[in-house]
């Protein structure tokens, strides 16, 4: 036999049994008889040992037998060595190469690198966020070492944690909502399995702890509330308590709360800070604010800060401290004379900032004060204040007087204030002018002037006279030629009533001349009266004696007309003083003992 070498590949399943028979091809050798194939043996291995079986002519085959079991992951490849030895002397061998190949058998489960995983994320980690990768390894081959990824639960079934496992990669991501609140830990089981015809798999387990963030509002839970605080309340009065929460832990759950500094309101903590106690600082005062919006602001200490707020509204209960007031102080009106008895003059009013009954206003004259004579002719309405005289006023009998007007809220115990009130009466032109000169002896306005017929041009013949009790336009008296039998002879002053000559005399000339003359008054409505004057023209001689019997008759009726514009100046001048001083003391009497001024006047004759 000559000596060759040849090559071989025989796979072998990695389970074969022990004692399982491969058989190999057998050597061929040209020699016959003794020189033929004598004999085979194997090199030196441990799985393999060789057998031959003979087959008569077809000689010697060998075979291989497998000694103890196969493992393809420790040894995937064994290479022997089979030597065929003939029976020649010198014998002669052949070789052949044997490559065994171990196929796999999917005999390994995956293996996880850790059997537990650990991981810590915050629980507001968006949807996506990588975690961790789980990694497996199979030691086996082809499909049998593929590995497929899975969440699983205790309950070998799909679990429903907000977390994804790519089941490709073993890689873990969020893919939820987490919430620390709700809870902090997550246990979940991995499972790697393999793609083998009868999948094998192992677990690992994956710890995932959530870590707090400063994600939830304090809240704020109102557990008592007063519905309406008195305005006379006591500083430190309980409005509401209320307890604070917040779900975060650590710092994130510490809570600090306030309300606005410019409100009369402050919050008082408990020990824990845990509650708080929303009570009054100061008084309250209905008429500033009837209802208080009070913001209570709960802030954690967190970062970033978050916070919520909570609206109490607190209902100011009104109580009698305010008394009414009146806008002006003293009130002035000015009143027509010749006013309707019975009807309304005119009107005070008061406001009380109370509310409901405490400012309900009643109005009444405070007789005491105002004297019993002045209120005697007044009346006031007790709910609108509105003020009527009960008689007409004269002017020329009273200008002016003053009283007190009283306001009383209806409240418990009543509050009340007072006002003065002055009024001033209003000139009407309601007189007609008086004559004063001339008056004849019945009376009526007449008289009758003797001049010498020689007079000159601008010789005074008379001055007619008169008054009006009115003042002002109205008691303003212009004179007026009405009549006279020669208007070349006379003329009269229209402000002074003074009549006098335009030119001498003639022979001509009448010896009786009458004039009528007019005063009126510049009232709206003028009124007037008219004076006759007769002049009559004498000899100078019979001029002179009468001159000297009038001049005394003259000077009687002058000291009389003096002694009336006296009488009247004074008057006027007494009334316009008084009410000079009726306005000063106007000012000051309300901070004194009210007094009435006009006690001691006659106000008894109102009508005319």
């Amino acid at each position: 036999m000559r000596k060759y070498f040849r090559n071989c590949t025989l796979e072998v399943l990695e389970l074969a049994a022990v004692g399982s028979r491969f058989q190999m091809e057998g050597a061929q050798d040209l020699d016959v008889g003794p020189n033929s194939i004598n004999s085979y043996r194997i090199n030196h291995n441990q799985y393999f040992a060789l057998e031959t079986e003979d087959f008569g002519e077809e000689g010697k085959v060998p075979f291989l037998v497998l000694q103890r079991p196969l493992d393809r992951e420790h040894t995937a490849r064994h290479t022997l060595i089979i030597t065929a030895i003939d029976g020649g002397k010198p014998p002669k061998s052949g070789i052949l190469n044997i490559t065994v190949i171990i196929s796999d058998v999917n005999d390994n489960p995956p293996v996880c690198d850790k059997q537990k995983y650990t991981v810590t994320v915050k629980e507001n980690a968006p949807t996506g966020t990588y975690l961790l990768t789980v990694n497996a390894s199979d030691s086996d081959e082809g499909v049998n070492s593929e590995i497929e990824y899975s969440l699983r639960s205790k309950f070998r079934g799909l679990v429903s944690d907000p977390f994804a496992l790519n089941s490709k990669t073993g890689k873990v991501t969020v893919n939820g909502n987490l919430d620390y609140e709700e809870k902090q830990v997550y246990e979940i089981n991995v499972m790697a399995a393999d793609k083998g015809a009868v999948s094998l798999s192992s677990n690992c387990k994956v710890i995932i702890r959530v870590e707090d963030v400063n994600d939830n509002q304090p809240d704020i839970d109102i557990t008592s509330l007063s519905s309406q605080i008195a305005e006379d309340a006591p500083p430190g009065t309980v409005v509401a308590l209320m307890g604070v929460t917040d779900r975060d832990s650590g710092v994130n759950g510490q809570v600090l709360c306030s309300v606005p500094a410019d409100l009369p309101f402050e919050l008082k903590p408990s020990p824990d800070g845990q509650s708080y106690a929303l009570i009054t600082k100061d008084y309250l005062d209905k008429e500033t604010s009837e209802v208080y919006s009070v913001t209570i602001t709960a802030q954690d200490l967190g970062y970033p800060v978050l916070s919520s707020t909570k609206v109490i509204k607190v209902d100011v209960k009104d109580v009698n401290d305010n008394s009414p007031v009146f806008p002006q102080t003293p009130y002035t009106f000015y009143v027509n004379e010749n006013n309707v008895a019975g009807m309304s003059i005119f009107s005070v009013s008061a406001s009380d900032k109370d509310g409901a009954e405490n400012a309900e206003i009643t109005y009444s004259l405070d007789r005491k004060s105002s004297g019993s004579i002045v209120t005697s002719f007044l009346n006031i309405n007790e709910v609108n204040g509105t003020i009527s005289a009960l008689k007409s006023f004269d002017f020329e009998s009273v200008k002016t007087f003053q009283f007190h007007v009283v306001a009383t809220d209806s409240g418990s115990p009543p509050l009340s204030s007072n006002v003065t009130v002055n009024v001033f009466i209003l000139d009407q032109n309601d007189n007609a002018p008086v004559i004063l000169y001339p008056v004849s002896s019945n009376g009526s306005a007449e008289g009758v002037e003797e001049i010498p017929r020689n007079v000159n041009a601008g010789h005074l013949v008379t001055k007619v006279r008169a008054y009006d009790a009115d003042i002002g336009y109205n008691g303003w008296l212009l004179f007026s030629l009405q009549q006279v039998t020669d208007h070349s002879l006379f003329a009269l002053d229209r402000y002074t009533g003074q009549i006098r000559t335009l030119r001498s005399f003639t022979e001509t000339d009448e010896a009786e001349h009458k004039m009528l003359i007019l005063v009126k008054d510049n009232g709206n409505v003028s009124l007037s009266a008219t004076a006759t004057v007769i002049v009559k023209l004498v000899e100078p001689k019979e001029a002179f004696a009468a001159s000297d019997v009038q001049s005394a008759a003259a000077e009687d009726e002058d000291s009389h007309v003096t002694f009336y514009l006296i009488i009247t100046l004074g008057s006027v001048s007494l009334l316009f003083l008084i009410s000079i001083i009726v306005l000063i003391a106007g000012y000051t009497l309300d901070r004194l003992p009210a007094c009435p001024v006009f006690q001691s006047l006659e106000l008894c004759s109102w009508n005319k």
